[in-house]
């Protein structure tokens, strides 16, 4: 089983992540008015989470969160939330479609295998989501970015890659491995990756890989890498589901909050 977990995780493109929770990660009683809201591409259904501050009538900043690769879970939707208490328009997308999720790894790696064996259905959903985003009533479609985590995190920078119409991205323990490379001229967006710097995912070799390619294309980026931390280091069930299927995933508090505070840095220089 380990073997196979592994061999997932290296041809996924590093898209383990956290663990498949259900249960919201934050433990604040106040959040803000948030709702469900359903897109499609031609091909694929999918449910999606918007969280904003219904109080608030005024055109603003839209992010798009997206999940790891258990799918769109409670996780994706609390950082949603989060990021709707800062004054974003956050929308928690579904990459899976139906609004899928995953129990096991086994079944999160075949999710995850449909989506990175067809590129052009994946740019689709993204796309769906994007301008599901855009047309908000609350959202500036002027003023767009988004997030991911692990597999999330790799799909952003992806579709960056790809040329969508991002102004800042931040992904968190994301595999570097990129099907989409970039291009000079095709990145729009100020890029912000947040990973551990101990993550046995990520080998250094892939790290230096990313960044001449990064550099290559003259992206505006940020690499930093966390010391001691590893894979899943956002997520307070890390350690719970690492020792359920064996998987070297680990909460640290310090990069959790430290990368998040750099993904705020990012957005308030960019909106």
């Amino acid at each position: 089983m380990k073997n196979l977990v592994y061999t997932l995780l290296s041809m996924l493109l590093v898209f383990a992540c956290s663990g498949p929770s259900q249960e919201k990660a934050s433990e604040e009683d106040a959040s803000p008015p948030v709702g469900e809201v359903e897109y499609s591409t031609d091909s694929t259904n999918m449910k999606g989470y918007i969280a904003f501050n219904q109080n608030d009538d005024s055109k603003r900043p839209g992010i798009l969160v997206v999940h790891e690769w258990w799918g769109h879970n409670d996780y994706a939707r609390e950082r949603a939330d989060m990021l709707a208490e800062m004054g974003y328009v956050a929308f928690a997308v579904d990459m899976y479609g139906d609004g899928k999720t995953a129990e096991h790894p086994d079944d999160a790696g075949k999710f995850t295998q449909e989506v990175v064996s067809n590129l052009d259905e994946a740019k689709a959903r993204f796309e769906s989501a994007l301008n599901t985003l855009k047309n908000h009533p609350n959202v500036d479609p002027e003023k767009i970015g988004a997030i991911g985590y692990c597999f999330g995190g790799t799909i952003a920078l992806n579709m960056a890659n790809a040329g969508f119409d991002l102004d800042a991205v931040a992904a968190f323990h994301a595999g570097l491995q990129l099907p989409i490379a970039p291009e000079p001229g095709t990145v729009k967006a100020k890029v912000l990756v947040a990973n551990g710097a101990d993550d046995p995912f990520i080998p250094a070799q892939s790290v230096e890989d990313f960044k001449a390619v990064m550099d290559a294309a003259g992206v505006d980026y940020k690499y930093i890498a966390y010391p001691g931390a590893v894979h899943s280091f956002t997520s307070k069930r890390a350690d719970e589901i690492g020792a359920k299927f064996d998987m070297p995933l680990a909460y640290q508090a310090e990069a959790d909050s430290a990368s998040w505070a750099e993904m705020k840095a990012l957005f308030d220089s960019t909106f």
